[in-house]
């Protein structure tokens, strides 16, 4: 049975994220674990001259955080009734990066599922302070970002941009050959580059990446890069709505070196279909 965690704040974005994953994996058999992580907020914290006074915070928090999950997982269990899919809620104290990461050992998840918005509405400090920083820390399991108001109705092709620069390990491409089965999607191998003659070890890595997915609907394609390389790949993206967009997610990427752009959060944030952050 495949484990799906997935982060809610209970927000419109967060429930978008929710029925996003029920979709994608209608005929999966999942155990999908819905996380609500709380903490006090700062103006809370400065307020609280006592323990006395942060503990009845958290226990504020808590029994909302609790009610809560519950009240979706009724609604689920009302509304969205396949056998195949089941539900536990994860109610934990502290920051997102850390209650997710303890989630994900303490459970032995799959796959991470998030939105890129949150309850506040702004879009650029969420992502900043929550997605982004989830995605810095969780670097071992893949993590699918759903971005505010995309609405799944199908999966036709799976795009996965790269370089060629990093080598190809043995199961990497497991999270986009699943998707590929489930749906019967093809592969679209996207390189953004300002020119697109391959040296010798991109050579190598690309016959690596031919071999890894010999037996599925390959296509390559050539994207001229263009002062922005997230932009340049979002554009193409755009008109690509049953297309959901891979990457690797690496420290250190080759246009991170070349041009200083944080590829990783920039393709987060423009990309307006889902993104599957490949593990390291």
């Amino acid at each position: 049975m495949k484990k799906i965690l997935i982060t809610t704040d209970f927000s419109e974005n967060a429930w978008n994220a929710i029925f996003t994953a029920l979709k994608i994996y209608a005929e999966v058999d999942c155990q999908f674990y819905l996380l609500h992580a709380y903490e006090p907020s700062p103006l809370n914290l400065m307020g609280s001259k006592s323990q006395q006074r942060l503990g009845v915070i958290y226990d504020s928090l808590s029994k909302y955080s609790v009610q809560e999950l519950e009240e979706v997982v009724s609604y689920l269990k009302i509304n969205h009734k396949n056998t195949k899919h089941h539900f536990i809620t994860l109610s934990k104290p502290g920051n997102i990066e850390d209650s997710t990461a303890s989630a994900i050992n303490e459970n032995d998840i799959d796959l991470l599922i998030m939105g890129t918005q949150g309850a506040t509405g702004a879009k650029e400090v969420f992502l900043g302070s929550n997605t982004v920083k989830v995605l810095n820390q969780i670097k071992n399991i893949p993590i699918l970002v759903v971005p505010t108001g995309y609405n799944f109705q199908s999966l036709k092709s799976i795009l996965f941009a790269t370089d060629f620069s990093d080598s190809y390990k043995k199961n990497l491409f497991d999270p986009i050959i699943e998707l590929s089965k489930i749906w019967n999607a093809g592969i679209e191998v996207v390189h953004v580059a300002i020119e697109f003659n391959l040296n010798d070890n991109q050579d190598a890595h690309k016959d690596v990446l031919k071999e890894r997915l010999s037996g599925f609907d390959i296509k390559f394609k050539n994207i001229p890069f263009e002062n922005n390389i997230s932009k340049s790949i979002a554009m193409y993206a755009k008109d690509k709505e049953s297309s959901f967009l891979t990457i690797l997610r690496h420290q250190h990427t080759f246009w991170e070196k070349v041009i200083g752009e944080a590829v990783v959060k920039k393709v987060a944030f423009h990309s307006k279909i889902p993104v599957l952050f490949l593990p390291q």
